[in-house]
């Protein structure tokens, strides 16, 4: 997390800060789409208390790096996205224990099974690194990018060595975590908020750069947060194989972006090609002669 920090820059916190039109719309769709997003569809496919659990971390986790990757392939206000990603993980360390409380009331049998200690130590351990990356990259931006790079090709080989080990050593890891309900949530749950974000921003009337970055950062939650919190702060004998669901999710966050950014890029070719045609039709039609004062008073 100390990399996430280093993509951080105090300059464009403030700028933000000053005028948080975009950021108050991306928080209200973070953390109001999104939890009620996963509670609606664990009560729709009468997931199991856990299954629950793990649908409803997942939808209250904070925007990551990948949503910023993703506005970038969009053409989205970058500073926004990183703004509101900063954002969103600093209220984490509030609002995830908060939507988890009042939404696990609405499954009897959670009420008392969240480790809500645990979950707020997850986050600590997670936020603070996070911290001496901005702080890092505030007085010491030369190093900013080596880190950058450094940190995020160790969680790529982390990743890639968890779930070979994972695959090699448990045995009813597909049935559960490939479960047609938690399939079907992992699908519905990245599409709900990229079109939810999107419509939000829409109706504030932000300019289209600003839709675009608003609807990757509802859409796209911090899989390597919830991830951490689902093996940190629940026993093993209890979460199970679950604590992979994420890496499930991510698949169809990306998969879902990729068709919206192929769609994107693929109208505004069709936009460039029109606005060509015309430029071209208008140099090619014949000039109207506009005749001089002096040659109507010779006639």
């Amino acid at each position: 997390m100390v990399s996430v920090g280093c993509t951080m820059e105090v300059s464009k916190i403030k700028a933000h800060i000053m005028k948080p039109k975009g950021v108050a719309i991306a928080v209200v769709a973070q953390y109001g789409v999104m939890p009620l997003t996963a509670f609606t569809l664990a009560k729709l496919f009468q997931l199991g208390p856990i299954e629950a659990v793990t649908v409803l971390v997942c939808g209250c986790c904070p925007g990551g790096n990948l949503s910023n990757i993703l506005a970038l392939a969009l053409q989205g206000d970058m500073d926004l996205s990183i703004v509101m990603t900063t954002c969103s993980t600093l209220l984490a360390l509030g609002m995830m224990p908060l939507l988890l409380y009042a939404y696990c009331r609405g499954f009897p049998s959670l009420e008392n099974a969240v480790p809500y200690t645990g979950i707020t130590l997850a986050l600590v351990m997670t936020l603070v690194p996070c911290g001496i990356g901005v702080f890092i990259n505030y007085y010491r931006p030369q190093y900013s990018r080596n880190i950058t790079k450094v940190g995020m090709s160790i969680m790529l080989v982390a990743l890639v060595v968890i779930g070979v080990l994972v695959g090699l050593f448990s045995e009813g890891i597909a049935t559960t975590v490939l479960s047609p309900p938690l399939m079907a949530t992992a699908v519905l749950m990245p599409l709900i908020g990229y079109s939810f974000g999107y419509t939000l921003s829409f109706l504030f009337r932000l300019n289209g750069s600003g839709r675009r970055t608003i609807a990757m950062e509802t859409g796209c939650q911090n899989i390597q947060l919830c991830s951490t919190i689902l093996k940190v702060a629940f026993p093993q004998e209890v979460i199970g194989p679950l604590y992979l669901f994420p890496m499930v999710y991510i698949v169809f966050q990306v998969a879902e972006a990729f068709v919206l950014i192929l769609l994107y890029r693929c109208h505004q070719r069709f936009k460039a090609s029109r606005k060509e045609e015309q430029e071209y039709q208008a140099v090619g039609s014949p000039l109207v002669e506009v005749k001089k004062p002096c040659d109507i008073a010779a006639e």
